[in-house]
């Protein structure tokens, strides 16, 4: 959809000639952006809680400055996940309004940072400090989502009266996503202190038995307290859209 088109559908909207769902359903389907390399959904923000996230891991770093290039056309709020600290270099040089999280790994570019559009606070907790890129992940695309986010971390079984200590700030939580890794025993622990839901995020932080996340995604899966969801390991980003939907207004 060119600017003329949509100008006459704003138009057709102005003079009663067409009904204000009708004029939304229309464009909760339209358009596109191709870029060659990519089909960019410059329209996912009408249908969605945001907009379209870049994955960055696997991407050439010129696939990836073709797509910034045409999402900056379209949208204000951008997000680059999974990005390595040399590409980032790179296309912080080509888009110095872009702000690298290096601890995170993601690249952002965030004009509007309100806090305006959950019920509550989402309380992110980590079982230790190895979980934190993660943690920051999610802590990004909360942001992005304009949600209330607080972190809590290091609070792992290993020593179980640091998250003891903090049950007064987990009950006043509306949401909780709890990351972990080893076996994956904080989640089920949180589940079992608080009545809000609990996103358990694996990460394949461990040992060689750990099999780079699997088994603390078995033992999430396997948990025994209610009110436990799971999501892929190591995708901060999925816990936190979803933990987004839960906590909205």
């Amino acid at each position: 959809m060119n600017s003329e088109e949509l100008k006459n559908i704003l138009t057709e909207l102005q003079r009663g000639e067409r009904q204000v769902d009708e004029v939304v359903e229309f464009l909760d389907h339209l358009p596109f952006r191709d870029v060659g390399i990519a089909h960019l959904d410059t329209h996912r923000g009408l249908r969605s809680i945001m907009g379209e996230v870049v994955f960055a891991l696997g991407k050439e770093v010129k696939d990836i400055e073709i797509i910034l290039e045409g999402l900056l056309e379209n949208e204000k709020n951008i997000l680059v996940t999974r990005l390595e600290a040399h590409k980032a270099e790179f296309l912080q040089e080509k888009f110095p309004q872009f702000h690298y999280h290096a601890s995170g790994q993601y690249l952002v570019r965030l004009n509007r940072n309100d806090n305006d559009k959950g019920r509550g606070t989402v309380l992110i907790v980590t079982a230790g400090t190895s979980d934190l890129r993660v943690a920051y992940e999610a802590e990004i695309t909360l942001r992005m989502m304009g949600q209330k986010v607080d972190m809590l971390v290091d609070v792992g079984v290993a020593g179980i009266h640091r998250l003891l200590a903090y049950r007064e700030k987990m009950m006043a939580a509306e949401v909780l996503i709890v990351v972990a890794g080893m076996e994956g025993a904080l989640p089920s622990v949180v589940a079992g202190l608080v009545e809000r839901p609990v996103i358990a995020v694996p990460t394949s932080v461990g040992y060689g038995a750990a099999f780079g996340g699997v088994a603390a995604l078995l033992g999430m899966l396997n948990s025994c307290a209610g009110g436990v969801g799971v999501v892929n390991i190591d995708n901060g980003f999925g816990a936190a859209y979803l933990a987004g939907l839960i906590n909205r207004k």
